[in-house]
C-alpha cells in the first residue's frame, strides 16, 4: 500500500485500497492473544489543495485473546476506524507550523502497512475481559469465581496489624 505523492492531484478520483495486511508479527510476544486474523483494509485516499494527503476507511478483523481475569478464550471482531492525513516535507523534524493532525514524511512516498499496524496495536485493549462482570479466580485455590464461590478465606489482614488479629479472642 504504496502512495506516490506526485502522482496525486486534485483533479483525480481518490485512490482506493482493498487488501489484507497481516499483523500477526505486530503482536508476537504478547502473552494475552492466542491469534489473530489478517486485517481487511479499505482506504480512501484524496489528495488536497495543499499537497497533503488524506487516507481514511476502516480496518476489519478478528483477534483471539485469554481473558485477563479468569482466562477463558474471549474472540474479539475488530472494526477500527483509520484516519491519517500525509504531507511530504524535506525534513520532517524541522518543520515550522507543526499541526497535531498531520504525519509529515520524507520523500515522495509512504507506505501505509505500518500506519496500519500502529492503529491496530493502539486498539487493543489493555486488559482484554470476556464480560465486564467477569470474577475472574480465586488468588488462593485458582477456582473461576464465574461458575461459583470457593471456602477460601479471602479476608485480608494488613501485615502491620496481624500480630493483634488474636487480641480479642
Amino acid at each position: 500500500m504504496l502512495i506516490q505523492f506526485k502522482k496525486l492531484t486534485t483533479s483525480d478520483q481518490p485512490l482506493q485500497f482493498h487488501q489484507t495486511v497481516d499483523v500477526s508479527q505486530a503482536v508476537k510476544g504478547r502473552k494475552e492473544i492466542v491469534s489473530v486474523a489478517p486485517l481487511e483494509v479499505d482506504l480512501t485516499v484524496t489528495p488536497t489543495v495543499t499537497g497533503s494527503v488524506d487516507v481514511h476507511g476502516r480496518l476489519k478483523g478478528q483477534l483471539e485473546m485469554t481473558c485477563s481475569r479468569c482466562l477463558k478464550p474471549v474472540t474479539e471482531q475488530l472494526d477500527i476506524p483509520f484516519h491519517e492525513v500525509f504531507q511530504p516535507v524535506e525534513d520532517p523534524d524541522n518543520v515550522q507550523d507543526e499541526s497535531e493532525d498531520i504525519t509529515y514524511v520524507k520523500g515522495e512516498s509512504v507506505d501505509l502497512a505500518e500506519y496500519v499496524e500502529e492503529a491496530f496495536i493502539l486498539y487493543l485493549p489493555f486488559a482484554p475481559v470476556c464480560s465486564e462482570d467477569c470474577k475472574g479466580l480465586c488468588p488462593s485455590c485458582g477456582k473461576d469465581l464465574n461458575e461459583g464461590s470457593c471456602n477460601c478465606d479471602t479476608e485480608v489482614i494488613d501485615p502491620r496489624l496481624a500480630g493483634l488479629k488474636d487480641f480479642f479472642k
